[in-house]
């Protein structure tokens, strides 16, 4: 199976900063999107931003303009640059890849999740 693995969560106080990284298994170009989503206690799992693979970068309106994705020039890891961070950006955090064709399913691929908690 296709494996992604997030690192780089952690504990912060508001305002701060913290970098997201996912490594897949294979280059993220199989892919045709990327993305970060998250998912805090009780809560349905929302998308933090998505990257179109040849495309654009789409963000959720609750991070635009602190959160950044890029990608690294291996082509096996995707970022995410958090910053200016506020109490409710508090979550688990999930790296996906999706892939999709006319020919089969969308097949959804996920990291194990890493917990991102901004406190003072």
């Amino acid at each position: 199976q296709v494996q992604l693995v997030e690192s780089g969560g952690g504990l912060v106080q508001p305002g701060g900063s913290l970098r997201l990284s996912c490594v897949a298994s294979e280059r993220i170009f199989r892919f045709n999107t990327m993305g970060w989503f998250r998912q805090a206690p009780g809560k349905q799992r929302e998308l933090v931003a998505i990257m179109i693979i040849g495309g654009g970068i789409d963000y959720a309106d609750s991070v635009k303009g602190r959160f950044t994705m890029s990608t690294y020039n291996d082509e096996n890891t995707v970022f995410l640059q958090m910053n200016s961070l506020k109490p409710e950006d508090t979550a688990v955090y999930y790296c996906n890849g999706r892939l999709f064709s006319t020919l089969a399913p969308v097949r959804d691929y996920w990291g194990q999740g890493i917990q991102v908690t901004v406190s003072s």
